[in-house]
């Protein structure tokens, strides 16, 4: 999406992240900057020569004609795209059925299946798939397992206005929270690029103590406190259904600076690469991220490189090794022709490294 340059700052970037109003007064305090860079641009033609400036103009007129090309091509995949989308839909309803175990498919059962009264559909098949891509793994805590795995399906669908894609995961009735279907939507300022305005996700009504985004902790009173009863404290928890509320972007009146533009820009990134994840590869390729073969096509490659690396450390080390050893020979010759300075030598001890403090594992969310 945006670039994440983090050296400089990026105005196209930032513009991503905000929308047209509550952007407004980021815009007007930049307008300076901008209007210093766009004179440089124009110094740069003015100060070409005629017959350069010339020819830049006829690249300009072809960039022109080149635009309206790609204008037109961005409109024809969008109808290609939709035309598929449709096609692909009694395929989908299939997957559903399988999954799900709705009218069992017949050239799937076995006889010793009927016997043993299996569970139906495939458990799990959602909560594996995403977990075997490594972009919603991270997203997925052990916690979160025990609501996706009643997760039914997911579908994805375009929104015309304004532009962008809903996301909608289906769910069964479940311990955890009432909704039977949780949705994403991506409002885009610019859908072909693509630039991201804003998300919106569905407000998940929990059941009493289930809630999974947030974790309570409970701490004991301090001794001679006229209150004995226990300082209760709730706090934020990572967890894959932070998905459904998304960044938000702050009102026009609020002020932000650069450093809070920049954390707003990453954070909106990565929440639409989610989505876009989900949409683009575990919908489409379901099943294939159940199995892993989708990973071991799409991270093959990775670690075989990683692989050609090591070995290639490996390599390095026994070479390292080998001229040490040669130093060592050396040192010893060389011993031998020199007088010593003293019979007794002190040995030295080595002063043991410091033990630093690792970095403390942030407690686990759990709930009380």
């Amino acid at each position: 999406m945006g670039s994440n340059n983090k050296d400089g700052f990026n105005v196209a970037d930032l513009g991503a992240a905000l929308n047209a109003e509550d952007r407004a007064d980021l815009v007007n305090a930049l307008k300076n900057k901008l209007h210093d860079l766009a004179g440089k641009h124009s110094d740069v033609l003015e100060n070409l020569p005629v017959n350069v400036r010339k020819r830049v103009d006829v690249l300009r007129e072809i960039q022109t004609q080149h635009d309206e090309m790609e204008a037109k091509f961005f409109e024809e995949r969008a109808a290609l795209e939709a035309k598929y989308q449709k096609l692909y839909q009694p395929l989908y309803t299939k997957r559903y059925e399988i999954v799900n175990g709705v009218g069992e498919n017949e050239s799937a059962a076995t006889e010793q299946a009927d016997k043993d009264d299996e569970e139906k559909g495939v458990p799990d098949f959602w909560l594996t798939a995403m977990k075997n891509n490594e972009v919603l793994a991270e997203e997925i805590s052990e916690r979160d397992e025990g609501a996706l795995k009643f997760l039914k399906d997911i579908k994805w669908s375009r929104v015309d206005s304004p532009k962008g894609f809903k996301l909608e995961f289906y769910f069964d009735a479940n311990p955890f929270f009432k909704n039977s279907v949780l949705t994403k939507t991506y409002h885009m300022i610019d859908e072909d690029e693509p630039i991201l305005e804003k998300a919106i996700g569905t407000e998940i009504e929990w059941h009493p103590g289930k809630c999974l985004t947030q974790k309570v902790l409970k701490k004991k009173p301090k001794k001679g406190s006229k209150n004995s009863k226990p300082i209760t404290k709730t706090e934020q928890c990572e967890s894959f259904f932070n998905f459904f509320s998304p960044p938000q972007v702050p009102d026009e009146d609020d002020d932000i600076d650069e450093d809070a533009a920049e954390e707003l820009q990453n954070l909106m990134e990565q929440d639409y690469d989610i989505g876009s994840t989900i949409r683009d590869k575990i919908i489409p390729h379901a099943v294939s991220w159940f199995t892993g073969e989708a990973a071991q096509d799409e991270y093959g490659d990775i670690d075989d490189d990683e692989d050609d690396l090591d070995e290639e450390d490996e390599e390095d080390d026994e070479d390292d090794e080998e001229e040490d050893e040669d130093d060592d020979d050396e040192d010893e010759d060389e011993s031998k022709t020199r007088k010593k300075s003293s019979a007794v030598r002190k040995k030295s001890v080595r002063a043991p490294a410091g033990d630093g403090q690792q970095g403390e594992r942030p407690p686990e969310c759990k709930q009380q």
